[in-house]
C-alpha cells in the first residue's frame, strides 16, 4: 500500500470524526496508531524502491565493463590473427581502445546519473518523512489538548483552516515531486 493512500485515510478518518463544539472532534487513539503502523510499514517499500534503483546502477556498469572486456577480447584476437599485416593491426588497437574509452565514459555517465538520482530519491524521501512525521505530531499534540481539557478560547480557530490548506499544499508539493521521479525512471531506462 502506498504511503499516500495511507495518509489520505487517515485525513478521512480525521474528517469522519464526531465534531463537538468549538470546531473539535473526537478521534480513537487506538486507530491513529493504527495508522502510524501503516505508514511505518509503508515506508520500508519507498526504501526498497530507492535500493533496487541504486541495484540497477550496478548491473547497468557490470554490462557495460563485460561490453568493453567483450570488445577488447576480440580486438586482442583479431590481433593475434592478423600479426602479418601491420596496418590492420594498428587499426584494431585504434579501434579497441576508441570503444573502450567511450564504454567508460558511458558507464561513468551511467554511474553519474545513477547516483544523483539515488541521492534526489533519498532527499525527497527524507523531506516526505519528515513532513509526515511532523503530521503525525500536530496530530498527537492536538490529542493531547483535547484531552487536557484546554478551553477553547486557548486554541485557535483559525489554525484549524490553517492546517487544512497546508496539508493540502503539501498533498500538491508531494504529487509534483512524483511525476518527475517517473520522468528520470525513464531516462534512466533508455541509458
Amino acid at each position: 500500500m502506498s504511503i499516500y493512500r495511507v495518509l489520505d485515510k487517515l485525513e478521512n478518518y480525521v474528517r469522519s470524526g464526531t465534531v463537538l463544539p468549538l470546531k473539535r472532534r473526537v478521534l480513537s487513539e487506538e486507530r491513529l496508531f493504527e495508522f502510524i503502523e501503516k505508514i511505518r510499514s509503508t515506508l520500508p517499500e519507498e526504501v526498497g524502491r530507492a535500493k533496487l534503483i541504486a541495484k540497477d546502477k550496478d548491473r547497468v556498469l557490470r554490462e557495460a565493463q563485460e561490453r568493453a572486456q567483450a570488445i577488447v577480447t576480440d580486438a586482442s584476437e583479431a590481433h593475434a590473427q592478423l600479426v602479418d599485416d601491420h596496418e590492420i593491426v594498428k587499426r584494431a588497437r585504434i579501434t579497441a581502445e576508441t570503444v573502450l574509452r567511450e564504454a567508460e565514459a558511458r558507464a561513468a555517465k551511467v554511474r553519474e546519473g545513477a547516483d544523483a538520482y539515488a541521492a534526489q530519491v533519498l532527499v525527497d524521501l527524507d523531506s516526505r518523512l519528515s513532513s509526515a512525521l511532523g503530521s503525525v505530531k500536530k496530530g498527537i499534540e492536538t490529542l493531547a489538548i483535547a484531552r487536557a481539557g484546554v478551553p477553547a478560547q486557548t486554541a485557535s480557530p483559525a489554525s484549524q483552516p490553517l492546517a487544512e490548506a497546508a496539508a493540502k499544499s503539501k498533498r500538491a508539493a508531494f504529487d509534483a515531486q512524483a511525476e518527475p521521479e517517473h520522468a528520470e525512471t525513464a531516462q534512466l531506462e533508455s541509458v
